[in-house]
């Protein structure tokens, strides 16, 4: 197998991974947790994961003291579009949640338009347009009825959150920070939102039979870790921009899941829509410079020794 059919396996892996979040989740929300509670227990098994993976690699906790404040604010911006996007599954079909938060990247894009003036293209404008052609189909769900306003604005919160968190992180001190060791910390400080909301422990739901406590477990492992670890050897095999393209799997694996295992119905308009939006996040990626804010994984590990084979002559 070459190195770029590998990168291109880990990329699907990658963003399959990453979809996966309503498949752990929303079990444990039939048992009786709420969000809080199933984030605070996602983000308390995914930070000693990410410690590991820092010594394993040899790299050091140590942040400088102006560092420390906006990993704190970052942490909780994060926390809050975590929370914003599990409170959603409450309003709406995980699947279509996802698909709708899929549109970050074009967040991304719009805040690096209006607030740091990089240019608008025409092709930012028609994607921006299929997007929202896209949300419109959305808008009714598989059974007919219209979408929670609620949960609608919930996605939105999340999507704008991660927008905003991406492009701070790369306009700001932050950008010199290793990615494994950023998110480590990002983990850790907006771990405290959730804290304070469970009340320091008081209001804390806790499972009470092992395969849930799995599904914690696995919240922790696959769309984290997992999907992290493979999201950087294939930047390093096929590059960013193919990388972040096929995060465009993300939503597809969410609704997969929500169809094939929680039952949720989808018809020929929303599969128009959900294609519409990754068409048109797809694009904005492919044509321009967001690939840059999106994905930082460059200084996470030393580039792979990739052997290249090599003739020898009789």
């Amino acid at each position: 197998m070459n190195t770029k059919t590998k990168g291109y396996i880990l990329g699907i892996i990658a963003a399959a991974a990453y979809g996966m979040n309503p498949l752990f989740a929303l079990p444990l929300y039939k048992a009786g947790m709420n969000p809080d509670s199933v984030l605070f227990f996602r983000y308390l098994f995914a930070i000693p994961v990410l410690g590991i993976m820092i010594k394993a690699r040899g790299r050091n906790f140590k942040l400088k003291r102006q560092e420390i404040l906006p990993l704190i604010i970052m942490g909780l911006l994060v926390a809050l579009s975590s929370l914003a996007l599990f409170l959603s599954y409450n309003y709406m079909e995980a699947g279509i949640a996802s698909t709708l938060l899929f549109v970050y990247p074009i967040l991304v894009a719009l805040i690096m338009a209006f607030i740091f003036k990089e240019k608008l293209t025409l092709q930012t404008i028609v994607c921006i347009l299929l997007a929202l052609g896209g949300i419109g189909l959305l808008y009714k769900n598989g059974e007919g009825s219209t979408l929670s306003l609620t949960g609608i604005t919930l996605v939105m919160v999340s999507a704008l959150s991660y927008a905003i968190y991406i492009v701070s992180v790369n306009k700001s001190i932050l950008k010199n920070i290793a990615t494994i060791k950023l998110t480590f910390y990002i983990l850790l400080f907006g771990m405290t939102l959730f804290l304070v909301r469970v009340d320091f422990g008081k209001s804390l739901l806790v499972v009470d039979t092992w395969y849930l406590w799995g599904n914690l477990i696995a919240l922790a492992i696959f769309p984290t870790a997992i999907s992290f670890l493979c999201t950087t050897q294939a930047v390093q095999y096929i590059g960013s921009t193919p990388t972040a393209i096929l995060g465009a799997l993300e939503p597809l694996t969410a609704v997969f899941f929500g169809v094939t295992v929680f039952g949720e119905i989808l018809t020929p308009r929303l599969s128009l829509g959900i294609l519409m939006i990754i068409l048109a996040v797809t694009l904005i990626i492919a044509g321009g410079n967001i690939t840059i804010y999106m994905v930082r994984f460059r200084k996470l590990f030393p580039r792979l020794p990739i052997k290249k084979k090599t003739t020898h002559i009789n």
